[in-house]
């Protein structure tokens, strides 16, 4: 199917568009760009150079992709990218910046659903089918995994990290990794529970949950996962602790019994 370009919108001359892509009004899409077919430009968004995007993203608009990293020490010359999978969604006023690293690489993953004003700042990685709610910023160099929600108003320090399906309650400021499966919130952040309703919705239910239950015991009471039954999950939660964490981890609210 052929494209369908508005007559305002500015595209430039090394920019690559696949087929069935749509570019609203007074878009802009500058050099060394890639879009995948199916994608949708908004009115007034704006695609810096280096940004690699794949199929069937919708972009709304007065969205930035691919804007400098805010670092002092970026210097303009810098080959950088933006990488961006396939299906995502990027509300209104959405940004996200190309590494600070030559040659390195800003990524998002597919299928995210990224509400207006949210950041994603130099570094960053995103796994698959992430939500960040209106307003949400993270840092350079954080790392959020699969399926995590992020309330609104979310703050994330640089070098944090965010495991799969963390659930982070809106408001909330994280200045330290947040533990994969749980839901995490307060003032300082605490894990205070399991994400059971995320993990329901993921299919992760009886006797695989159960042994994340465990698992969140011990790890609250500060004992080893050694004799843990060997699900994906706790294959997963294991890898993920066994990372070296720049941060720190957050801890768990002080009342036994509210972990389930």
């Amino acid at each position: 199917m052929a494209q369908q370009i508005h007559p305002t919108a500015c595209i430039a001359a090394t920019a690559t568009l696949g087929d069935n892509v749509t570019v609203g009004p007074f878009a802009v899409i500058e050099n060394n760009v890639e879009i995948g077919e199916g994608c949708t430009i908004g009115a007034h968004a704006v695609i810096q150079p280096y940004v690699k995007m794949g199929k069937g993203n919708t972009v709304h608009s007065h969205v930035v992709l691919g804007d400098l990293p805010q670092d002092t020490s970026f210097k303009a010359e810098t080959v950088s990218w933006l990488v961006i999978g396939d299906n995502n969604v990027f509300r209104e006023g959405f940004t996200a910046h190309r590494s600070s690293k030559e040659n390195g690489e800003t990524r998002i993953g597919s299928g995210c659903f990224l509400m207006n004003n949210s950041h994603v700042a130099h570094d960053c990685v995103l796994g698959d089918a992430v939500i960040f709610a209106n307003n949400v910023a993270v840092g350079g160099y954080v790392e959020v995994g699969d399926k995590v929600f992020m309330g609104g108003n979310v703050v994330v320090h640089q070098f944090c990290r965010i495991g799969a399906y963390a659930m982070v309650q809106g408001t909330t400021g994280l200045s330290m990794d947040a533990l994969p499966y749980t839901i995490i919130g307060g003032h300082y952040a605490k894990h205070f529970k399991l994400n059971t309703v995320g993990l329901r919705r993921a299919g992760i239910t009886s006797e695989r949950y159960n042994a994340l239950s465990s698992a969140f015991r011990l790890l609250r009471n500060k004992q080893p996962l050694e004799n843990l039954e060997d699900t994906d999950e706790i294959r997963y939660l294991k890898k993920w602790l066994a990372v070296k964490s720049k941060r720190g981890v957050h801890g768990f609210i002080d009342a036994p019994g509210k972990l389930e």
